[in-house]
């Protein structure tokens, strides 16, 4: 009985080693085959936290509330824009934020009346101005057949939106922006253009699209220098256009902690 004992303890062993060996050469293929893991050197800076807003289209804890349905305080020359229900109606001139921004996210709900008057351009027009400069047209697009870069979600006489995504004539609809504002060098050169992010109820419409310069009705667009942060303008274009819900946050890159030290 005891050879059958040492017999078996010896094939455990047997068996055990040959096990390890197997980990072992499979461990060793397995990080030849991967080699050493890749280290960028960048000392990322640890990202900001915020709080998103409780349900889509609510704004997060970093924006800046530009319209809460109450007041347009944070706005220029608001004082005959009609406020009813929560949302306003454009009324003897546009409007402009009071304070500037550069890059950004900007978030506006706006709805055309229900009631069908007009045609083409004269239905439902306003616009949302980036910078006092830079158009992303306003319109009444659902069943109105205007000029393809001047319905809805258009980059306004430079870009059509990629689809038509419109709700009916009264119904909200939403409009995400995302912004990079140009950037000018000595002499006023542009040094690098600015691009237009778009989606509209959801849809994206522009994708990082580039802007040709200052929108222009009876001109070619084209750059003209400017500081690096500019304010929001809505237009009044003389149709009862409604907004609500308007808030913005200005972007940046995430900090590098050699850059931040350098500071």
């Amino acid at each position: 009985m005891t050879g059958i004992r040492e017999r078996r303890a010896l094939a455990g062993r047997t068996i055990g080693l040959s096990l390890a060996a197997c980990l072992a050469f499979s461990f060793a293929v397995s990080t030849s085959a991967y080699g050493k893991e890749y280290e960028s050197g960048i000392k990322w800076l640890e990202p900001k936290v915020i709080e998103p807003g409780a349900k889509c289209g609510d704004a997060p804890s970093d924006a800046t509330i530009l319209f809460d349905g109450k007041d347009l305080s944070k706005w220029e020359a608001a004082d005959k824009w009609e406020i009813r229900d929560g949302y306003a109606i454009p009324h003897g001139h546009d409007i402009k934020t009071k304070d500037a921004f550069g890059d950004c996210q900007l978030h506006i709900e706006w709805a055309t009346p229900s009631v069908v008057s007009g045609s083409g351009q004269g239905r439902g027009n306003s616009g949302v101005y980036l910078m006092e400069k830079y158009e992303v047209q306003i319109l009444d697009s659902y069943d109105n057949k205007t000029y393809f870069d001047g319905q809805a979600a258009g980059i306004y006489k430079q870009k059509p939106p990629m689809v038509n995504c419109c709700r009916k004539p009264g119904e909200w609809q939403t409009y995400d922006i995302v912004f990079n504002a140009p950037r000018f060098g000595e002499g006023g050169r542009l040094v690098k253009p600015g691009y237009v992010t778009v989606l509209q109820n959801g849809v994206l419409v522009q994708n990082h699209t580039e802007l040709l310069g200052s929108t222009f009705y009876d001109q070619p667009p084209k750059y003209e220098p400017h500081p690096p942060k500019g304010r929001i303008l809505l237009q009044f274009h003389h149709n009862p256009v409604r907004f609500r819900n308007i808030w913005i946050r200005e972007i940046h890159e995430p900090p590098i902690a050699n850059q931040h030290a350098a500071k």
